[in-house]
């Protein structure tokens, strides 16, 4: 998937200002709408159009695409970071129709995620005022025990002379333990004002973990890639095992002689009822990097009578 300057797109520079944007599109639209075009490549330069005014019009989408930063190219190829989208706080929904009448480029940057995180459509103009909506990562840890975090959020609005900024804030937020990825946590009040006597709006946070060295999570269930000596998967042992609540003793079956399986009922993300966490056995192989580690595998090739290719007929 190839990366779209929109502002190349558009003809104006990273700084400019919404009336200016407007103002380019539509001197472009006009020489660029398949209608009155005798342009070659009309039809898709206008749809290309089309698809930067979507995200440069709209100061919430405009900051997000912003975030990428300067340095992508147009046609470069280019995948969404992990973390995109998080920290970013929407006052709105998707406005423009479906993500999909744009480019594969558009989709993976403001499709069904990015729609999710925004909480659906405007509310329009209402007494109560609007509700915010934004995703944040947090610590896999935090899931098993809660937790108070500081969390910061950059909320995109227009200043004075018609120009994207963002505004931070940092908001104290309690964790509760059991939280689970997707889950959504209400600051009560902590949206966009309220007209006259009307409530303020409340602010949604959307939960992502961080990315963790050990583990990864899915839904309730965690799982742990764990290494073992061969003489502790053939003979047996116990050895320690880490978990994100603390590290635990873990008995290997004498005899395994494969990666296997083992699970740990209910020390996954706690709930009702917890999740597993599930220990992915993989056997590893000391280095023979010295000459009493050769001498040893020379010995071993010499006594033990092992073919790990006997089942495969060779």
């Amino acid at each position: 998937m190839d990366f779209k300057d929109y502002y190349d797109i558009m003809g104006v520079k990273r700084d400019a200002s919404q009336d200016e944007i407007k103002r380019a599109y539509r001197k472009l639209a006009r020489k660029y709408h398949p209608d009155v075009s005798k342009e070659a490549d009309a039809e898709a330069r206008f749809k290309d159009l089309g698809e930067a005014y979507a995200v440069l019009k709209d100061p919430e989408k405009r900051a997000a695409y912003d975030q990428l930063g300067a340095d992508w190219k147009a046609g470069q190829e280019f995948r969404p970071p992990p973390d995109w989208g998080t920290g970013f706080e929407f006052s709105g929904g998707f406005r423009d129709g479906d993500a999909s009448a744009y480019s594969d480029f558009f989709d993976s940057l403001f499709g069904q995620d990015f729609q999710s995180a925004m909480g659906g459509q405007r509310a329009g103009m209402h007494a109560h005022g609007e509700d915010h909506h934004a995703k944040v990562l947090i610590d896999l840890e935090d899931a098993y025990r809660g937790a108070s975090r500081g969390i910061s959020l950059s909320a995109p609005e227009l200043n004075g002379s018609g120009h994207v900024i963002t505004r931070q804030r940092t908001l104290n937020v309690k964790i509760p333990k059991g939280v689970k990825q997707g889950q959504r946590i209400r600051l009560a009040g902590q949206g966009s004002p309220g007209m006259g006597q009307g409530k303020a709006g409340d602010l949604y946070l959307e939960i992502e973990f961080k990315p963790h060295k050990l583990f990864r999570v899915e839904g309730r269930d965690v799982y742990l890639e764990l290494p073992v000596a061969p003489w502790e998967a053939a003979l047996g042992a116990t050895v320690k095992a880490p978990t994100p609540d603390g590290a635990v003793d873990l008995k290997i079956p004498a005899g395994t002689t494969r990666p296997r399986k083992l699970r740990l009922k209910g020390r996954g993300i706690p709930g009702k009822p917890p999740g597993d966490l599930f220990v992915e056995v993989v056997i590893t192989l000391p280095p023979g990097d010295s000459d009493a580690s050769k001498q040893l595998y020379e010995t071993m090739q010499r006594d033990l009578s092992y073919n790990p290719r006997s089942k495969l007929g060779v």
